[in-house]
């Protein structure tokens, strides 16, 4: 379980989100895109049981993959999946009502003896345990 049960809780999730990202230390990384796949789970914790058919009362995640999408095609280089899981993070925490957020980036295309290389990182909105 991603997140420990309690009551009144809800989780989004997007998965397998594949987008190009000029990423990397090494010089060839540089200068042309490489794949990353993308993960996000974020946590929101409400008051009651919420049951609405109201999608003002939900969190977009169409807007968050729009958001991620920008910060591909901006093109500005990033050297580290650590570096992007966090830029990644910081956009999901763009809407107060998500209270954690675990973020996966992983290259599949770099290291040809392993699946993918990445990296997993948890974090909390700050006051939010």
């Amino acid at each position: 379980m991603l997140f420990p049960n309690s009551d009144n809780e809800l989780v989004l999730s997007i998965r397998k989100m594949k987008l190009h990202f000029y990423i990397g230390v090494l010089a060839e990384e540089k200068s042309r895109r490489q794949l990353v796949i993308i993960n996000i789970w974020m946590k929101l914790t409400y008051d009651a049981p919420h049951v609405s058919d109201d999608i003002s009362s939900y969190v977009s995640y169409a807007e968050l993959i729009e958001r991620i999408k920008l910060l591909s095609e901006e093109g500005q280089h990033i050297d580290l999946v650590e570096t992007l899981a966090e830029k990644i993070s910081n956009l999901a925490f763009l809407d107060s009502r998500i209270t954690k957020v675990v973020v996966s980036v992983d290259k599949p295309d770099i290291i040809p003896e392993a699946e993918s290389v990445g990296v997993i990182i948890y974090r909390s909105r700050v006051g939010v345990r």
